[in-house]
């Protein structure tokens, strides 16, 4: 059983779960064949496994795909991992944080990313190119990727999401499979890019800054939040900026208001 052994792993050297790391490491190995089958996994791909902990789920892939890419942060973790998978060719383990390591090319995705990282991570897989990417997520954050217009857990990670992706709910993973047991209960998620997406974007950088900065005033007016944002971005006075607000859509909305197709507007007819 994976939790006698995580347990053991931990004693034997003498690492002590860092909950700031969000080090809850996944002990019923019965979940694995459903991410490999969820990712539709042959001898052809290459899965990143972002967060691999002590590797179970690794080197379980590893016997699905061509070759696995597990990448750890803690440095402690991560040289118990190397230990344990020490004996697969087509594992490259990689110590450090996934958003910053150069990782191998990749097109698919089946990990347990610490709850710290899911929104960062996702967001950087956005700019990825993969076929799919299954995770088990905090429950929460799944129902951020794809809150209704209006509601609380509504934020520009739904409006990002909504432009890059489909996201299916699959499965539930109760805080017992974990060792340590975290507060809140999980499930599994399949993220595909869209082929076609539902609304186009001029300048995704752009779109992005101005939907991470609405949302920080999500009760606010756009019309007031998106001066000071224009100001310094194109460097304008506040007279040149306000003039060019006042020609925009949807100025008296509020950012909690907005669809994430009105976004694309609104970015699309700032930037035009």
């Amino acid at each position: 059983m994976s939790i006698l052994e995580t347990k053991r792993l931990l004693r034997t050297f003498r690492i002590v779960p860092n909950r700031f790391l969000g080090q809850n490491f996944l002990v019923e190995p019965s979940i694995f064949p459903k991410l490999s089958d969820y990712a539709s996994l042959g001898k052809a791909d290459v899965v990143l496994d972002a967060g691999a902990g002590f590797g179970f789920l690794t080197r379980f892939l590893a016997g699905k795909c061509r070759m696995v890419v597990a990448v750890e942060k803690d440095p402690h973790v991560a040289a118990v991992l190397r230990e344990q998978l020490k004996g697969l060719a087509n594992v490259a383990v990689l110590e450090g944080d996934v958003l910053k390591v150069a990782v191998p090319d990749f097109n698919k995705v089946v990990s347990i990313p610490p709850y710290y990282l899911s929104s960062r991570l996702v967001t950087w897989l956005f700019d990825h190119g993969f076929e799919c990417a299954v995770l088990i997520v905090q429950k929460e954050f799944a129902w951020r990727l794809v809150a209704g217009v209006g509601s609380d857990a509504y934020g520009w990670l739904t409006v990002f999401t909504c432009h890059s992706a489909s996201v299916e709910f699959l499965d539930s993973v109760p805080k017992s499979m974990f060792y340590p047991p975290p507060e809140v209960d999980s499930v599994v998620v399949r993220l595909t890019p869209w082929e076609t997406v539902p609304f186009e974007v001029k300048d995704e950088a752009f779109f992005r800054r101005m939907v991470r900065w609405l949302f920080t005033q999500r009760n606010k007016k756009l019309g007031n939040a998106l001066v000071p944002f224009i100001k310094s971005t194109f460097r304008m006075a506040d007279e040149e900026a306000g003039k060019l607000v006042y020609g925009l859509p949807f100025r008296e909305k509020r950012a909690r208001e907005l669809s994430p197709e009105a976004f694309g507007e609104l970015a699309n007819a700032i930037v035009r």
